[in-house]
């Protein structure tokens, strides 16, 4: 399971039916929070998607991206937790999390670890990896990509029948990567196994102007979360405070050659409606959509 959702989609100010920017990945269980604005942990509890975070990763240090730590610290610690929490972000990240702890109101029974990440730096895990790539938003700042490794080709059962080999151990062990002997035959696993087939990939961007360092991070992604705080109308406003327009990320997706685009960061302008936000990037790019609270997104394994 690769499962996107969306906990704060509004701008720098929040409204009735946006929060500021955090969004929840599930993989395969372990959860992972990208950004973490002020009320985070209230949207968690509405989506019942539970708190037992492995890794927090900040795009930057304004404040709608990051105030949502403390409390959300308070609370893990609350209901008892002893696992250690990860927290990645750009410079500033170290001072953050040590002012957070000597500030000393917290009696916490786990220990948070600060890692500050630069444009190319990688998080690697064992199935996947996260890589920092630089934004353009006039302070340290930083998108994500995170990438799983690639997976063994699928196993042809039926080329296997045909070169004689019998259903049981022997399979296993071409499965394996293992050669298998067969009277005087070797049959070699890229006998029976097709090609490795790609992990699934996304990004998010935080808040940025369109830039190349997101662009080619994002080739070929399964789904780019991209800032889409404004409308076309307002572009000389999102240049001057370092944001994209709905249409400018919808061309950097149309280059990238991504499958799926989601706009969040909405600026409260669009409080009523964020449909000409929409039909500005549609007439780009078709697959878009204007991330809404509590949506979510699950990505599927390509059998190719």
């Amino acid at each position: 399971m690769l499962r996107v959702t969306f906990l704060g989609t509004g701008g720098t100010l929040p409204t009735p039916r946006r929060n500021p920017s955090a969004v929840l990945i599930n993989r395969d269980g372990e959860l992972m929070l990208f950004d973490c604005g002020e009320g985070t942990q209230q949207q968690m509890m509405r989506a019942k998607t539970g708190m037992k975070l492995t890794s927090i990763f900040i795009t930057h240090f304004h404040a709608d991206h990051f105030l949502g730590i403390p409390g959300l610290i308070q609370t893990l610690s609350f209901n008892g937790r002893t696992e250690p929490l990860e927290i990645y972000g750009p410079e500033w990240t170290e001072q953050l999390v040590t002012l957070l702890i000597e500030l000393g109101y917290y009696k916490l029974g786990f220990e948070i670890l600060a890692h500050e990440l630069k444009d190319g730096d990688v998080v690697n895990r064992e199935e996947y990896s996260i890589t920092a790539a630089a934004t353009d938003h006039g302070i340290p700042s930083l998108g994500y990509v995170l990438e799983e490794k690639k997976r063994t080709g699928r196993f042809n059962r039926e080329r296997a029948i045909e070169l004689g080999i019998p259903v049981g151990p022997l399979f296993s062990k071409l499965q394996k990567g293992e050669p298998v002997r067969l009277g005087d035959r070797i049959i070699n696993p890229s006998d029976v196994i097709g090609q490795d087939r790609p992990g699934r990939k996304l990004v998010y961007s935080g808040d940025t102007r369109p830039c190349r360092s997101i662009e080619n991070a994002s080739a070929g992604a399964d789904l780019l979360i991209h800032d889409g705080t404004l409308g076309d109308e307002l572009k000389d406003w999102a240049v001057e405070t370092k944001h994209s327009t709905s249409k400018e990320a919808a061309l950097l997706a149309q280059k990238a050659k991504v499958k799926q685009l989601v706009l969040t960061h909405i600026s409260s302008r669009y409080s009523e409606s964020a449909d000409p936000l929409l039909l500005e990037a549609r007439s780009i790019f078709e697959k878009v959509k204007i991330a809404e609270e509590f949506m979510e997104i699950d990505i599927q394994l390509s059998d190719k």
